[in-house]
């Protein structure tokens, strides 16, 4: 018998009733990337491995047990993308973008990341990822939490909380180290594997540990706060000046390292708990080091990236109706003379009025069937096209969502009623 096939586990079918979800949560971000100058580059999903380890860092739980890796018929080790900021740095440097030059990018698609799956959280996952290159104020800082703020209120996403922290520079983070490392080799004896392994090589690494065990030994563990140099608490304070004149509310978390190795300064989090459990839905922060880590000149650098299974489950949760795709008019055509009408007025139709969704009825059918069709597709309106209609170059045009009468017109009066609606999108609120 032959195996039933299936998808990858944590790899998921995204079907067409969820699809119009996702689009809303996509077209609101490419409205508030266009509104902040923001322009689209797109990357390879394939990188070199070594991309990833010199910019993720080699003792992390990505490039060690996460990563999807192989060896290509030439023997080069390629990796599918964890993450997009080192892509973004790797095709900045690669195509000349930092010689003198300031951008400010985004790239959405997925990523690949062999984790436990759970709801929000997949082995093909999809982001949007935001950066700008060359700028080192805390204005541009102030702007990347703006902009994210201005997605949620586009999406209509309340009661999600920004988290701040500063990292502070390469050296006030070394003096940090040495202290976190004395800290926790007093309580050795009481971490588990990963943060023993770590503790010489990251030690700021088990600030960010999910194991319930160690949080009263992390929750006591000292702050970088002693150690931050003038200019960086400076940057830090003058960044939180700008968003408070905003009016975006923030909380301060000493404890907010992030995950990967080259963040430096300003990290930001956008974490809720209306998903289950408190979890980020918009992450970032600056890396200042990371385009002279992996060859470039020093460039500074901030960027944000948001999960899109993340926004589209927020958005389903906040939103008590549901998102549906359905056409702005359905064509009822009985007999194949009206059906080749019908085909080619749906073309003129479509020329006629930018945005207009279509759908003709196919594969025959009586005249109740037809507007069975009609009535399904979730259609407002049915266009009624039959011999008589045919012959008189009149058709019926029939309310699907009102109790409003039907109308007859012709193709002219046809066009005008229908650019005089609002067209959209191709979608409506079903409940």
């Amino acid at each position: 018998m032959t195996e039933t096939l299936r998808a990858v586990r944590g790899m998921n079918d995204v079907l067409m009733d969820e699809t119009p979800t996702w689009q809303v949560v996509e077209d609101a971000a490419r409205r508030v990337l266009d509104a902040y100058a923001y322009r689209e580059i797109r990357l390879p999903v394939l990188e070199f491995t070594e991309l990833f380890k010199r910019s993720i860092g080699e003792v992390t739980d990505i490039v060690e047990k996460e990563m999807y890796t192989f060896d290509d018929r030439n023997g080069e080790s390629l990796t599918l993308r964890p993450e997009a900021t080192a892509g973004v740095v790797r095709a900045a440097i690669s195509n000349g973008l930092t010689h003198n030059q300031r951008h400010k990018v985004w790239t959405s698609g997925p990523m690949f990341r062999r984790e436990k799956p759970q709801k929000g959280r997949y082995r093909q996952f999809y982001q949007i990822d935001v950066e700008a290159i060359g700028y080192q104020g805390p204005d541009v800082d102030a702007e990347m939490i703006l902009m994210s703020a201005r997605l949620f209120r586009e999406l209509g996403l309340p009661n999600i909380e920004l988290q701040l922290n500063t990292l502070g520079t390469a050296a006030a983070r070394a003096v940090y180290r040495a202290r976190l490392i004395d800290y926790f080799e007093r309580y050795r004896g009481d971490l588990d594997d990963d943060a023993k392994r770590r503790l010489h090589s990251n030690p700021l690494r088990l600030l960010d540990s999910k194991n319930p065990a160690l949080a009263g030994i992390i929750a006591e563990a000292p702050t970088l706060t002693a150690d931050l140099d003038t200019e960086s608490r400076d940057h830090f304070d003058a960044l939180t000046a700008l968003i408070s004149d905003a009016g975006i509310a923030f909380v301060v978390n000493p404890r907010l390292v992030r995950g990967l190795d080259y963040y430096s300064r300003t990290v930001f989090e956008w974490v809720t708990t209306a998903l289950g459990s408190q979890g980020a839905v918009l992450s970032g922060g600056r890396y200042d080091g990371l385009y002279e880590q992996l060859g470039g000149k020093s460039v500074p650098a901030i960027g944000w990236a948001a999960g899109v299974e993340r926004l589209v489950g927020l958005y389903q949760a906040c939103h008590e109706q549901k998102l549906a795709f359905q056409p702005h008019i359905y064509i009822v055509a009985v007999g194949q003379a009206a059906l080749r009408y019908a085909m080619q007025l749906a073309e003129r139709l479509r020329t006629a009025i930018s945005g207009l969704s279509v759908e003709v009825n196919f594969d025959g059918g009586s005249f109740k069937s037809q507007l069975k069709r009609a009535d399904k597709s979730g259609a407002p309106w049915a266009l009624i096209i039959g011999e008589n209609e045919l012959n008189e170059q009149r058709f019926g045009l029939k309310p699907l969502r009102s109790d409003d009468g039907q109308q007859t017109v012709d193709e002219t009066q046809l066009i005008n009623l229908l650019t005089s609606l609002p067209m959209g999108g191709a979608m409506a609120m079903n409940q």
